[in-house]
């Protein structure tokens, strides 16, 4: 693709209900990018389990190229049957984006996609098929960067409906509120949120229905590497540090050995501040030509923690205090689309825990672990082990 998708998404669970009843999962790499939004029949643990079955059906097969008519029939037969309705499914939406910026679009039974481009929403022109006595809505069209999807559950919809708003509210209203609110700078997370926080003012925070927003930005590529531990042939230290002043993007090092190669491979002073604005979190330093220096082990480890917090909080206030693993987190989370770890494999024993062999060492335990956690953020990740 020419471009990189952003994806956020995020719910509220029905008042009382523990479980939603919506479920979202995604898949992105290098070739394509695909998004399931699925809202099972009713509420609570059916509903959770229906929603489940469905996106998870839907992304395995279609990441593995199954047509939508297959993946629709095996979902009907499938899904348990509700005794109460005697039905048995869940509505959908599916977002494939290919290699060549063609976006193809399904919908069964959710309310229809929003297409924001230029602060405008723009028409888009449906075809119906049937699969198994059901009708299912497909389109296609060219996305373009800034072009920004957003795909809801129905309740959405009809959030405020009974309390403030007599109807709910509208598709016509969503689309007007999108069209005054969204503008071109704004993340998916951003976009996610404003509309998912609107909807719960509306139900006076007690959600009438599970409500889902999840929002596919188009957006410009934006490389980073980060460089961490020394490698254990200390021979290669110039090849890898020249491997990183050659990235277009963001240059970050996590590490004081690391640092210190860094430094000496440039030919530049280390400098440690002694600022200190969380006392678990060591200060940073500053090698010129290098985006952020932070400590490695402790730092990687709140990072983490803040990382996953993202994919659960509307306010991200804690991204933007000035300890390093809040610096840290926020440059992966907003900074970097794409990012290359380079890891060292080099066994610092104060990381060790004496019941763990050497290879489970805390540093590359939690590298991996980091890793995964940018992906579930829709990143695409490359690990590399020296």
């Amino acid at each position: 693709m020419d471009f990189f998708i952003d994806f956020a998404s995020s719910s509220l669970n029905k008042y009382g209900e523990e479980l939603c009843g919506d479920k979202v999962e995604f898949y992105n790499d290098e070739e394509m990018f695909i998004a399931v939004l699925s809202d099972g029949l009713g509420s609570g643990v059916k509903a959770n389990i229906l929603a489940t079955l469905t996106s998870k059906i839907a992304i395995t097969m279609l990441k593995e190229g199954v047509k939508i008519e297959e993946v629709v029939d095996t979902i009907v037969k499938t899904l348990p049957v509700c005794s109460e309705r005697n039905l048995a499914y869940s509505t959908f939406t599916i977002v494939k984006i290919a290699k060549d910026n063609i976006a193809y679009i399904a919908e069964f039974d959710n309310p229809s996609i929003f297409f924001l481009s230029d602060r405008e929403i723009k028409k888009i022109e449906w075809s119906t098929i049937d699969i198994g006595g059901r009708k299912v809505k497909e389109s296609q069209f060219k996305v373009h960067e800034k072009d920004t999807l957003v795909f809801v559950s129905d309740g959405v919809i009809h959030a405020g409906v009974g309390t403030i708003l007599n109807l709910g509210w509208q598709w016509e209203n969503v689309d007007e509120y999108l069209k005054k609110n969204i503008n071109k700078s704004m993340s998916a997370k951003q976009v996610t949120d404003l509309l998912l926080g609107a909807c719960d003012q509306l139900y006076m925070q007690k959600p009438g229905d599970d409500t889902t927003v999840a929002t596919i930005k188009a957006i410009r590529r934006k490389n980073a590497v980060l460089f961490s531990g020394p490698p254990i042939d200390n021979a290669i230290d110039s090849k890898i540090v020249d491997t990183i002043m050659k990235t277009h993007g963001k240059k970050i090092v996590c590490g004081g050995t690391t640092a210190n190669i860094v430094a000496r491979e440039l030919g530049v002073e280390l400098k440690t501040s002694f600022d200190i604005f969380d006392k678990n979190i060591p200060p940073i330093g500053y090698i010129k030509g290098i985006d952020l220096v932070t400590e490695g082990v402790l730092t990687i480890k709140e990072t983490l923690k803040k990382l996953k917090r993202i994919k659960y909080e509307t306010n991200l206030n804690f991204l933007y205090k000035e300890d390093g693993a809040s610096k840290l987190a926020r440059m992966l989370y907003e900074d970097c689309t794409h990012i290359t770890l380079i890891v060292g494999r080099a066994i610092n024993p104060a990381h060790q825990n004496p019941d763990f062999p050497n290879e489970l060492s805390i540093k590359l335990y939690l590298m991996n672990e980091l890793k995964k956690e940018l992906i579930a953020l829709g990143k695409i990740v490359d690990i590399k082990f020296y």
